[in-house]
């Protein structure tokens, strides 16, 4: 077999297997159209539950909320309040923890139509933002069960259409313990402190210790990419904060370290026009009250190519204005493979998830 055959993109389509392809989804069992499942108020459900060996390999859903099924509280609630955790191979601890919104892109609430190699938000019909259509693609292995659930955590009823494609096995691969369990976890700082303000471009980070934390993991493994909403309620060009990440316990100065914001997620200076791509964009750029940059900026970049590789922990990190000067609102979501045991996640409450109201 070549090595050109091996990398190729498109080889789990030509190579023939013993895996068999399955689905869970929420098609309607009496035969009729009603597809959808409803999520009660502080109730629970699960997408997904098989006891074998396996693969996720793709997961859709979507929603539709107008006016009369409560408009744009209902769908703040559904995008912050529905949590989403995904468990593998009998731990109890979950592995991905994360709203259901943040994890697919919907920062602080905002979602907008994105398209790239892990994650896509696609338009529906019925307008927006009535209706969106989510997709995710990072390929998650089982060893021997796995189990996917949301959790409504809201007073509202929740109601979503939800397709979990995944493979089969009858025993593990042979690389199976090589395979990093899939990881995500939310993380929120509201507002971050401002560090001797106002900024000054003199002035000077030689730490980091003082950063926002986008990610906090002990054990074996790579990052897979990450998700930063930051609510720029300072206004102004908010983005003068370097990515820092920090491996293996190591001391300053880290291993990687940034320019800026908007180099990390493949942009020109000081972007206030969205865009999107294969493994980087800024997919929200809200302008709010025509002010450039103010309010809801979200945006993403995926190592694809170029995954971060730890032996024992990392720590990813980057700065709210250069030398952490403004006081805004961050949030993240950071995704990793890794082996286990994993670092327990700590989700904020209700209250602490909340995104601030736009004026």
């Amino acid at each position: 077999m070549s090595r050109e055959t091996i990398v190729s993109p498109f080889y789990g389509m030509m190579k023939l297997s013993d895996y068999r392809s399955k689905r869970s989804s929420s098609w309607d069992r009496a035969g009729k159209n009603r597809d959808w499942i409803t999520i009660s108020p502080h109730g629970k459900s699960e997408l997904l539950n098989v006891q074998k060996p396996g693969c996720v390999k793709h997961i859709y859903w979507t929603y539709i909320i107008g006016e009369k099924e409560g408009g744009k509280a209902a769908r703040r609630h559904l995008f912050r309040d529905v949590i989403l955790r995904m468990y593998w191979d009998e731990e109890t601890d979950p592995s991905v923890e994360c709203p259901l919104g943040d994890f697919f892109g919907v920062g602080n609430g905002v979602v907008r139509p994105f398209r790239s190699l892990m994650m896509t938000a696609n338009l529906g019909g019925t307008g927006t933002p009535l209706s969106y259509g989510f997709n995710c693609y990072f390929p998650m292995p089982f060893r021997s069960d796995a189990r996917i659930e949301i959790e409504n955590a809201s007073n509202l009823t929740a109601r979503i259409w939800f397709h979990v494609d995944y493979e089969e096995y009858d025993k593990p691969p042979a690389d199976m313990d090589q395979l990093g369990r899939f990881h995500a976890q939310w993380r929120r700082e509201n507002p971050t402190q401002a560090i001797d303000p106002p900024q000054d471009s003199d002035k000077v980070n030689l730490d980091g210790k003082e950063n926002y934390d986008i990610l906090k993991a002990e054990g074996k493994g790579n990052v897979a990419g990450y998700i930063l909403t930051v609510d720029n309620i300072t206004g102004g060009w908010w983005g003068e904060g370097d990515d820092m990440v920090f491996i293996d316990g190591e001391k300053w100065p880290p291993s990687l370290h940034g320019t800026g914001t908007e180099e990390i997620f493949g942009g020109g200076a000081s972007p206030a026009t969205e865009y999107y791509g294969p493994y980087t964009g800024f997919h929200v750029v809200t302008n709010y009250d025509g002010s450039m940059w103010k309010r809801t900026n979200s945006m993403y970049r995926f190592f694809i190519n170029d995954p971060i590789h730890f032996q024992k922990s990392i720590k990813v990190t980057i700065e709210h204005g250069h030398a952490n000067a403004l006081s805004n609102d961050y949030s993240s979501v950071a995704f990793w493979y890794q082996n286990e045991p994993h670092r327990k996640f700590k989700l904020p409450d209700s209250g602490q998830r909340a995104p601030r109201e736009h004026k």
